[in-house]
């Protein structure tokens, strides 16, 4: 098994029954829509130089943010507060087609990082709608991808924020009735909302495709598996983070004893490990990998210094940037067109 040094730190290395291990989940951290999104405000940041606006948080992580706000990124809530002309980057959750419109409307540059498998569930959202279908809009009312889908056919979509919502949802026609989701979700609960609605809609229609992230559920099969011989299981991932939420949830519901989610390394806290053997950990898709490897460090100086990966899938995927970062300023092809995953 791969040693991790051991280094001195907040945590005391309390002896306690059996060996001391880290179960570390793969796939964890960084996707491929975060990968590109993030790259994009660094390239923006490269062509165009600072201030680049960049319309809500890129992706749902405090230190990502702060690492690009201190590269010159700008974040803003709506593009009303971006100065006339300015170059603004939308973030990989999506935008709906008026925040688009009220760029245009002010003369924006704008710069699209929505990540592609987001993209895809507006487009079904277009063609259900133009089909006159109702949709089920399963994700939590008021996050940047549901609004953003949302707002592709606000006549047609009504957001179902929970399975125990699924019971009550009234629709005008149930035989023209579809589901969508929010692509970060806990692949569980979503299906529990589905099996609920078409108790009450069996003519519900499903997509044409999973709309879940791949990476969402790739990270939640891992830490099922590292959940079951983990006494603690820790999530590297920010509070607003869907899908690192999730992973909370999932370690919990399959066998890990306690779990918590940290941003950092050093909000660990001693208590959490009293009589620990085994330790989990993982991130969610928008973690940088530096942030897990200070975890590990944290932990080594505490004795859990056996870290064992537990592998359930390979991810090599990636994103084009979008259009306009995929050449330099002299015209030519840029080396990270295709993005490509950053540590």
């Amino acid at each position: 098994m791969p040693r991790v040094p051991r280094r001195r730190g907040r945590l005391q290395d309390i002896p306690v029954p059996g060996q001391k291990r880290v179960l570390l989940a793969a796939p964890r951290g960084y996707c491929a829509g975060v990968d590109r999104a993030v790259i994009a405000v660094e390239k923006a940041l490269e062509r165009y130089g600072a201030p680049v606006y960049v319309r809500k948080q890129i992706v749902h992580n405090i230190h990502v943010v702060t690492e690009l706000e201190a590269a010159g990124a700008v974040f803003v809530d709506e593009v009303d507060e971006v100065p006339p002309g300015a170059h603004v980057v939308f973030s990989a959750h999506g935008v709906s087609p008026a925040v688009v419109a009220a760029a245009s409307d002010r003369g924006l540059q704008a710069i699209d990082a929505t990540c592609p498998l987001v993209t895809k569930v507006h487009r079904e959202a277009v063609r259900f709608a133009r089909d006159d279908f109702e949709i089920l809009l399963i994700g939590h009312e008021g996050h940047e991808e549901v609004e953003g889908t949302a707002g592709e056919a606000p006549d047609h979509v009504t957001i179902v924020n929970s399975p125990e919502e699924a019971d009550t949802i009234e629709v005008r026609d149930p035989s023209k009735v579809v589901w969508l989701s929010q692509t970060t979700l806990s692949v569980d609960e979503t299906m529990d909302t589905v099996r609920r609605l078409r108790v009450r809609f069996p003519q519900l229609q499903d997509p044409p495709s999973d709309d879940i992230c791949y990476a969402t559920q790739n990270r939640q099969v891992a830490i099922k598996k590292v959940a079951q011989g983990a006494d603690l299981v820790i999530v590297v991932g920010s509070s607003n983070s869907s899908n690192s939420v999730r992973l909370v949830e999932v370690a919990l519901e399959y066998g890990a004893k306690a779990a918590h989610r940290i941003d950092y390394a050093d909000e660990m806290r001693q208590e959490w490990f009293e009589g620990v053997q085994t330790v989990g950990v993982t991130s969610g898709a928008s973690v940088p990998e530096v942030l897990v490897a200070q975890v590990l460090e944290e932990l080594a100086g505490a004795g859990y210094r056996d870290v064992e990966e537990i592998k359930t899938a390979e991810e090599d995927l990636i994103f084009s940037l979008p259009k306009e970062l995929r050449q330099d300023a002299a015209g030519n092809r840029d080396a990270r067109a295709l993005g490509g995953r950053q540590a």
